[in-house]
């Protein structure tokens, strides 16, 4: 991972390599492994820019540890060594726009073979590069439309979610025509300059108001060479146990396989029973409890959890689902810090009930106000499934109140719900991990989308 630093993160690198020593030192720990006794400089000397002696030596000694203990250290630990080369690129996949990568590993569930990747936030990048065998020059951290200067390649699938902050169902200006969604103008031409044999968008399901001049866009800009097909999906149709509503363009251009084929093999493949609640997703994870200290970033014990902690998880019906690779971690299950009235309304609180809840009225602030947040605290039912997950997560998870415990859910709890398999690690700060998670497109809703059209390359 010291190369991605270094190349992504000049600002903050001395505060990266910090956290990546803790990182290292945390499960040498854990896997008994001790610190070697060399420090010889086996890393590139680039790597020690703005890097005082001791830090640098340390970091080399970490390393070499790793180097030393292959054989017997965990895929976890061997995540953080520079990736030297690429998967089989059969059935290729760009992603733009690609946040932590959960449409992305949907994607690579089904068959796809990722090939390049591009977000200009770096934080979510480094959660993308960390769980992926993908080099660092397969990686572009900037904005799209620098990503268009690069060599053209040859692409089966190109995805991707541009945000587009002009639009608004009151909005009476055609949505390209807007200069704040120049995302969704750079997100056309990439399926220009690339010309993938398909392409997915994904967006929020109010811009489904606006179907006919989205579908207009895409067949004016495009030359009409692909045909283009619009939807509304939601995640609960496709075993996610959440309600989250999302719209889909999806684009052929295969003169054989129309986008209407495809589009009509993802719906008929949706399971309208929702065979998993929120209870299913969460309820095997270990207990957390309440965290007061403030100010105390970092901080971790058995109390408030562990962003690394070994830990067997248990085989469930929804772990399997979830799950393709074994692994006796438990990642990114650690609780956020609470003042005292939310701990205490956390605890008041019934399944299921919201801001206006009379156990609670004695604690609420500014009463009169009460009705217009009436969400602004929402305890979640156990026996239903999850509420969307967004990323509003990072600032706080009072609308997030697990069923059983006086705290929000933890970013593995919301990870569970996006169907995020466990082995999947979340990298940079623990708020940024509830960001990344709100942003992705549910894994196995992705995967689905992905088996409809690999079987039209295979």
């Amino acid at each position: 991972m010291i190369e991605f630093y270094h190349k992504n993160n000049k600002k903050n690198y001395r505060t990266k390599i910090k956290q990546l020593i803790k990182d290292l030192s945390t499960l040498l720990s854990i896997e008994n492994i001790p610190l070697s006794a060399n420090c010889e400089l086996n890393l590139e000397e680039k790597f020690s820019e703005n890097l005082n002696k001791q830090t640098w030596n340390h970091v080399n000694q970490l390393y070499n540890t790793i180097f030393e203990n292959n054989h017997r250290v965990s895929g976890t630990l061997l995540k953080f060594i520079n990736k030297t080369k690429n998967k089989n690129d059969q059935f290729t996949l760009i992603d733009t726009f690609a946040g932590c990568g959960g449409f992305s590993l949907g994607l690579e569930h089904a068959g796809f073979n990722t090939i390049l990747a591009n977000d200009i936030n770096n934080n979510f990048l480094e959660t993308y590069y960390f769980n992926r065998e993908l080099t660092l020059d397969k990686i572009y951290c900037e904005d799209i439309t620098q990503f268009l200067k690069i060599d053209k390649k040859k692409v089966d699938l190109l995805v991707g979610g541009p945000p587009c902050q002009g639009f608004s169902m009151a909005n009476r200006q055609r949505i390209i025509d807007d200069p704040r969604n120049y995302l969704y103008r750079a997100f056309l031409e990439v399926i220009k300059k690339f010309k993938p044999k398909f392409f997915i968008m994904e967006n929020v399901k109010g811009m489904m108001s606006r179907s006919d001049e989205i579908q207009h866009d895409f067949n004016n800009n495009l030359d009409n060479e692909y045909s283009v097909q619009m939807f509304m999906v939601n995640a609960k149709e496709f075993d996610v146990p959440q309600n989250r509503e999302r719209v889909f363009v999806i684009g052929s251009r295969s003169n054989e396989i129309h986008a209407n084929k495809i589009v009509y093999e993802i719906l008929d493949n949706r399971n309208r029973n929702n065979n998993f609640l929120l209870k299913d997703a969460i309820e095997d994870l270990p207990i957390l409890y309440s965290k007061d200290q403030k100010n105390s970033p970092g901080l971790e014990n058995e109390k408030i959890g562990f962003k690394f902690r070994k830990h067997i998880l248990k085989s469930t019906k929804y772990t399997d689902f979830i799950n393709f690779n074994n692994t006796d971690y438990l990642f990114n299950h650690t609780n956020r810090y609470n003042n005292l009235r939310d701990i205490s309304i956390f605890e008041k609180l019934p399944e299921g009930g919201n801001s206006l809840h009379p156990n609670i009225s004695q604690l609420m602030p500014y009463s009169r106000r009460n009705n217009i947040f009436k969400d602004k605290y929402y305890k979640l039912p156990k026996n239903k499934i999850s509420k969307t997950i967004t990323s509003h997560m990072k600032y706080d998870c009072n609308m997030y109140i697990h069923p059983d415990q006086s705290r929000g859910l933890s970013p593995r709890e919301a990870a569970r719900i996006q169907s995020f398999p466990d082995d999947y690690i979340f990298m940079s700060s623990n708020n940024s991990w509830y960001e990344q998670i709100g942003n992705a497109v549910p894994v196995k809703m992705a995967e689905l989308m992905g088996k409809s059209i690999i079987k039209y390359l295979k």
